[in-house]
């Protein structure tokens, strides 16, 4: 990031996972340097068979408790700091739509390990958030465990 994205938005997408803390430190560590603010999403996927609208309470449930942990760790850091919810089809595509709509200059997000046929393999949401988004991308990795690998 350079200066011409002071003061802009840093969408940070969060699932409850381990990486959540690392991406949310870098984050936050950019939107201080660089006066952004510092937008933590979960997203629920709405599965196609229930209306978008449906109530999916467990699903809010955890994702209120994932942007609760967020924001008390990003608290630490003093840099501005709002939480969303949404419900979606498609996580990717909810992702790309609300960059869009913040006008995001970044959006940090995690890569799962998986593997495939012994590939590996990113999933739908990761490839469509790169090839779609208009901003820039930032992908955090894990390290690999050894029974990851199996």
């Amino acid at each position: 990031m350079s200066d011409n994205y002071k003061g802009g938005t840093i969408l940070v997408p969060l699932k409850g996972q381990a990486t959540d803390q690392d991406i949310l430190r870098y984050a936050a560590q950019l939107g201080k340097k660089y006066n952004a603010t510092i937008y933590a999403v979960s997203i629920v996927v709405v599965p196609q068979e229930l209306a978008l609208e449906s109530s999916m309470t467990e699903e809010v449930a955890h994702a209120e408790k994932v942007l609760e942990a967020a924001s008390r760790m990003v608290s630490d850091y003093g840099v501005e700091f709002e939480t969303g919810i949404l419900q979606a089809r498609s996580a990717g595509v909810a992702i790309v739509e609300e960059a869009a709509a913040r006008e995001a200059k970044l959006v940090i997000m995690a890569v799962t390990y998986r593997s495939r046929r012994g590939e590996f393999n990113m999933g739908q949401t990761v490839p469509y958030v790169l090839k779609n988004a208009t901003c820039r991308i930032w992908l955090f990795r894990d390290e690999i465990h050894p029974r990851e690998e199996e």
